[in-house]
């Protein structure tokens, strides 16, 4: 059997997800504070017909072996948690990390999630909240009667009330990080879970020693290069053909040996 035909398989299979994952970045081009997947790749087994280095005769060695690849294998699909471009909204409530951190929200479960998304949210109580509902943790609640809400790098809260010509400050948002990002388990719904790879989350106030700042009135754009990714979807392309070109090259010269018999 012509090894070729398992061999451009495993290629086929691989770049089958690696348009996958391109095709899911292209999707969240324009997803709040999405960031962009990465697959990576690495070579199989190798099959020795000829050991490098060994005899070929009582005085000599072989300079150079023979090794046969078996293949490729997907090793992981990492979350690249670089900056995304920042986009202007006036929004009092939109919110953008500038530098590392993530918001911390409390899930209907009690458990804790982490967000880049700052599309920020108030509900009928004044609390804030992600879009899906979820609160913010530490908890924020907006006063009734708030005629301006002004949020400062640091996170500090500040709400003119009616009435009242001083500013209060009614609360402050804190930022989490983590020592391995990339290893943060994607939940969907713009959420993240921490595991064992990625440490446990480190809170601190935004603008300290690691922690990035917040920009009010503005949203962390998605980190997808749409043309970098177009690049990226033809190379996969073509590599997808090329490797069922192999395939169909095994299988013409698997047919050329049955029918020598003939």
């Amino acid at each position: 059997m012509i090894r070729g035909l398992h061999t451009a398989a495993t290629g086929m299979s691989a770049q089958q997800l690696n348009i996958d994952v391109i095709a899911n970045n292209l999707a969240n081009v324009n997803t709040v504070g999405f960031k962009k997947n990465r697959p990576g790749f690495q070579d199989l087994l190798y099959q020795n017909l000829r050991l490098s280095g060994g005899s070929q005769s009582v005085s000599t060695t072989v300079p150079n072996g023979i090794e046969i690849g078996t293949g490729v294998r997907t090793t992981s699909v990492q979350k690249e948690f670089s900056q995304g471009n920042l986009r202007q909204t006036e929004g009092q409530l939109d919110l953008a990390v500038e530098g590392d951190g993530l918001f911390q929200v409390t899930l209907p479960d009690g458990s804790l999630a982490y967000s880049r998304a700052g599309d920020l949210k108030r509900d009928f109580q004044g609390n804030v909240t992600t879009a899906d509902g979820d609160l913010l943790n530490p908890p924020v609640n907006i006063p009734v009667n708030t005629l301006k809400l002004t949020i400062g790098s640091d996170g500090t809260v500040s709400a003119q009330i009616a009435g009242n010509n001083t500013p209060a400050q009614v609360g402050a948002i804190q930022l989490a990080r983590f020592e391995n990002p990339s290893g943060l388990e994607a939940m969907g719904r713009n959420l993240f879970r921490p595991t064992f790879s990625s440490s446990e989350p480190l809170l601190g106030t935004p603008g300290t020693p690691g922690f990035g700042t917040i920009a009010q009135g503005a949203l962390e754009t998605s980190n997808v290069n749409i043309a970098e990714e177009l690049v990226n979807l033809i190379v996969a392309q073509r590599s997808y053909e090329v490797n069922s070109k192999a395939i169909q090259t095994a299988d013409e010269m698997l047919q050329t040996a049955n029918n020598l018999k003939r």
